[in-house]
């Protein structure tokens, strides 16, 4: 990176959570932090209002109050956070940013851009949940009961990617994390639109770290990540039936992950380890113990999950819709391939160790090309251009 780096005030719907957004947070303040780039976090914090000055790294963590609205299990929106604009206000005139970069229609997100306005600053915006998606299939259980369910259900997406789109649109420049987003965004909101993938870091996500007995001859088949209804994950309990009329039972499933859908699947897949959400090192040795990762969900923006799956050595099994499908090689680090043939692609794989092999010796050489570094380097290139009051379409 170059020495004189736009100082960036990055405020993120979430930073210490178990999602998406979060863990590209934490990679994104440590890129500043290797880089000593000039770098605001504007956050919820978990506890009391805390300001840390870390020569060029500065963190702003600003709790969520008693009215928040829960939202996921470690997860909430927070109506009454305007009351700390004075405080972040008072920071950023201290800091001076050259551009504000905000992750998504949060109470943090509506406090940039209303920020980025009033300061005339450049403002940048990456869309990292399918929000109007998420909307959709949470609404299901509703819809089922009206008639012509399906209409309505395309109404809520509709409408949902209409008010996220509009929101979008107050940025300067938007970043998404694969192609097809970046299009719809391009055409809905008029602004350019950068690929910013995800990276993974391939020395904590590493085949080395696979822990199992070698008289275990069951296959695992894992997955990793919310066990909710937009993660499509009762999918799980029709594979393993369909395995098991194929007649394979030398197989398990390893969940990684919490989510209202937890007491569905532990009643349903009787073959499951539920391990709860792991991090770190335990995380690691969870994803190299694993022989296929099974991913069904239709609604992932990207997926770091099936990459580090892949750099662990482990193929992933992936639907073709959503950014999973830009990660996996069909054939090659794994199949893509739509609900009703997940059964029929894992059992392929299982019975040709041959194939399994070279799937694993793929998935992780294809990780090794994704770095967090290149992926923030090129936000920084798409930043400058902003600042430079100029407009680059990627």
């Amino acid at each position: 990176m170059k020495t004189h780096s736009p100082r960036v005030a990055y405020f993120p719907d979430s930073f210490h959570e178990i999602n998406g957004v979060a863990h590209t947070s934490r990679h994104f303040e440590a890129f500043a932090r290797r880089h000593d780039a000039p770098f605001l976090c504007v956050r919820a914090g978990r506890r009391k209002q805390v300001l840390v000055e870390e020569g060029n790294l500065w963190t702003l963590e600003l709790p969520r109050g008693a009215l928040s609205i829960p939202l996921e299990k470690d997860l909430s929106f927070d109506p009454a956070y305007l009351r700390h604009l004075p405080v972040i206000e008072d920071v950023l005139a201290r800091f001076e940013p050259d551009v504000i970069h905000i992750t998504g229609p949060s109470e943090i997100g509506f406090l940039g851009v209303a920020i980025a306005r009033h300061t005339n600053l450049p403002l940048a915006a990456s869309w990292h949940t399918n929000v109007h998606e998420y909307a959709a299939r949470r609404s299901d259980p509703l819809l089922r009961m009206l008639p012509h369910s399906a209409a309505a259900g395309q109404t809520i997406e509709d409408l949902a990617l209409a008010v996220a789109t509009g929101f979008y649109s107050n940025a300067d420049v938007l970043f998404a994390p694969n192609l097809e987003l970046c299009r719809i965004l391009e055409e809905a909101t008029e602004r350019p639109c950068h690929l910013m993938p995800r990276g993974v870091d391939s020395a904590l996500f590493h085949p080395q770290k696979r822990s199992r007995r070698e008289d275990d001859r069951e296959f695992v088949l894992g997955f990793v990540g919310r066990l909710s209804v937009e993660k499509n994950v009762t999918l799980l309990a029709e594979v393993q039936r369909e395995l098991e009329q194929l007649g394979f039972d030398a197989f398990r499933f390893l969940i990684v992950g919490h989510g209202a859908e937890e007491p569905w699947l532990r009643e349903h897949l009787p073959r499951a380890e539920f391990t709860g959400v792991l991090r770190g090192e335990a995380l690691a040795a969870a994803y190299a113990n694993m022989d296929l990762f099974i991913f069904p969900s239709h609604t992932d923006t990207f997926g770091n999950v099936v990459l580090e799956a892949l750099s662990s050595g482990v193929p992933a099994v992936v639907t073709p819709d959503g950014g999973p499908c830009t990660i996996v090689r069909d054939g090659l680090t794994g199949r893509i391939v739509p609900d009703g043939e997940f059964a029929s692609a894992i059992a392929g794989i299982l019975k040709d160790p041959n194939l399994h092999a070279k799937m694993r010796r793929e998935a992780r050489a294809y990780a090794l090309t994704a770095s967090w570094d290149s992926v923030f380097e090129d936000v920084y290139a798409a930043y400058e251009s902003i600042c430079a009051g100029t407009r680059i379409l990627t």
